[in-house]
């Protein structure tokens, strides 16, 4: 079956975008064929404006997301394969998605719907809880 990732990034990327906010990719450098500047990479990962007048030729398809962008005013392609995507979200208010990085469906007994407690004790807990979404 077909991984559910590039689906999420496009919408949430859609999403951004309709919302006048800044869509960012945060990127690892460890996953075979990312093309990066390794001068900008920082503990492993980078960070990547894609909003559409930040890029030129955004691509954004199942396997590989695609553009270029100016770094010390010099364009560079950057090529990032969807499994190396481990989070898209807004820049103003970190509202997105954080992917588990091995892109493998979490265990059966982990996807059962909260009882009425649990429900009640994340909806207290949401006001100190990050906005980015764990998406297995």
């Amino acid at each position: 079956m077909t991984t559910t990732k590039p689906y999420l990034v496009r919408a949430i990327h859609e999403w951004a975008m309709d919302n006048q906010l800044t869509p960012q990719i945060l990127v690892t450098d460890s996953v075979s064929g990312v093309l990066v500047p390794k001068t900008h990479v920082k503990d492993g990962h980078i960070v990547f404006n894609i909003h559409i007048n930040a890029v030129k030729d955004l691509q954004m398809g199942n396997e590989t997301i695609s553009f270029s962008a100016r770094f010390s005013g010099k364009a560079v392609q950057i090529e990032v394969p969807v499994e190396a995507v481990l989070a898209i979200y807004a820049r103003e208010n970190g509202q997105g998605i954080f992917f588990q990085d091995n892109g493998q469906p979490p265990p059966e007994n982990t996807r059962k719907e909260p009882d009425s407690d649990q429900r009640a004790e994340n909806s207290e807990q949401s006001s100190s809880v990050a906005h980015l979404k764990l998406v297995k």
